[in-house]
């Protein structure tokens, strides 16, 4: 078959599976679940999987689920990704009650997408006719919350790091993959549309607590050291720093205060913050987060409290391959020539994609047919062909582009967009960000 052929024929496929898509999609958004308990989720992906006739690895980094497509000869592997968690969007009205976690990033849709390349792929046969492999992977935890439970985790070993493919390229999983694609949902796009980025910040996580001394509020404040105003420093220690923040290197530092007090008439003496560094590089981040801490230990100083900053590793940049992006707009446009493509060059939000592409060539679109803020319960589908069906239908044929004539193109983008980091310069460099 020429390449045409095999693409038309994989769309074709996936079309007699949409519904049957869009029902397990919408199953799993009615039932989130938060990262690394993504045990309902995972066990709908395996089984969507096996009934495809595949073989699948289950429990990776504790709820990941993967499966292997190989093709006729060997040649490179392709990997097509979702990611398996909720965010906490506790006014949804389809959150789950327990928990507050809602499917307001629009992982579902991913899944979804995931889910339709997989089908194509797997009952199109085309496999037979390209050299290389394709994998299907869902993972666990793309979203950086519930930070104390996972380091929990950590400290009982049954988790490294605090981030699912962080995690999963610790544990080797990603060992055997070349090459790697993931979409994300578009807020407040209803339209058919795709959205084209090169790049994306990165950050660090830090956890701040102040330590002051109780006291009576009224009547003896002088006695006490009052925790809540050294946060309060602190947060205006960094206000003042943003006005040395480089314009390029897209800065953002958001704190959130977890714990003001115990009591409104007693001197706050434990209050706890959470925040993020990010920027555009991990140079820019690296020269940020130090200023930031001595802001925050100014703001402690400044009343007496003992600070205690703990920075985590978090998410690297995001770089998407040129190539690859081509090819993914290429076959938006060869499946639906009226969905309109936008290019949006960096975004200062983050995704562990980017470590990914730090060892390998990546692509990350955002997709339209969805309205409504990403993380807010405005969030909704308008059109699910649009939203979860055709990126599947385009990581289908992105596919059969690599592999095709025994993976000359695959070969060619992993020879020229060399990884930016070795695994090993990867894990060395997200344990350096573990610091007290």
């Amino acid at each position: 078959m020429t390449k045409e052929e095999m693409k038309r024929l994989v769309c074709k496929t996936i079309d007699d599976y949409a519904e049957q898509i869009k029902d397990l999609a919408i199953n799993i958004q009615l039932e989130p679940e938060l990262g690394f308990k993504e045990k309902k989720t995972s066990a709908k992906i395996a089984e969507f999987m096996k009934n495809l006739g595949l073989e699948v690895e289950t429990g990776l980094a504790l709820t990941g689920v993967k499966s292997k497509v190989c093709g006729k000869k060997d040649g490179p592997t392709v990997a097509v990704i979702s990611e398996l968690d909720a965010v906490g969007t506790p006014d949804d009205p389809r959150c789950d009650p327990m928990t507050g976690a809602a499917h307001t990033c629009g992982h579902f849709l991913q899944m979804a997408s995931m889910m339709a390349a997989c089908a194509g792929i797997v009952k199109s046969g085309v496999m037979k006719e390209l050299a290389g492999n394709a994998v299907f992977f869902a993972v666990p935890a793309e979203e950086y919350v519930e930070i104390d439970f996972r380091k929990r985790m950590i400290d009982e070993g049954k988790l490294h790091f605090l981030g699912g493919k962080s995690e999963l390229v610790y544990r080797g999983h990603f060992d055997d993959i070349d090459m790697s694609m993931m979409m994300h949902s578009q807020g407040d796009a209803p339209e058919n549309s795709v959205y084209i980025g090169t790049s994306s910040n990165g950050f660090v996580g830090k956890l701040v607590r102040y330590k002051g001394k109780a006291a009576h509020a009224a009547n003896a404040p002088h006695e006490g050291v009052n925790a809540l105003n050294a946060a309060c420093l602190g947060i205006m220690g960094v206000n003042a720093l943003r006005e040395t923040f480089k314009e390029d290197d897209m800065v953002r530092v958001h704190p959130i205060i977890t714990k003001g007090g115990d009591l409104v008439n007693c001197v706050p003496a434990d209050v706890r913050l959470e925040l993020y560094v990010r920027g555009k590089t991990m140079d820019a981040i690296d020269n940020v987060h130090k200023r930031v801490d001595a802001a925050f230990k100014a703001g402690g100083d400044a009343v007496g409290a003992e600070t205690i900053i703990e920075t985590l590793p978090g998410m690297l940049p995001l770089h998407c391959s040129k190539a690859m992006n081509e090819l993914f707009v290429n076959n938006i446009r060869f499946e639906s020539p009226s969905t309109e493509i936008k290019e949006t060059g960096h975004f200062t939000a983050s995704t562990d994609m980017g470590d990914i592409s730090h060892l390998m060539p990546t692509i990350h679109p955002f997709i339209g047919g969805a309205k409504g803020g990403l993380h807010t319960k405005e969030f909704e589908v308008t059109s699910f062909e649009a939203a979860g069906i055709l990126p599947g239908k385009a990581f289908a044929m992105n596919i059969i582009d690599l592999l095709y004539d025994n993976a000359q193109v695959a070969k060619e983008i992993i020879d020229r967009e060399k990884p930016l980091l070795t695994k090993e310069e990867y894990l060395a460099k997200m344990e350096s960000y573990f610091s007290r």
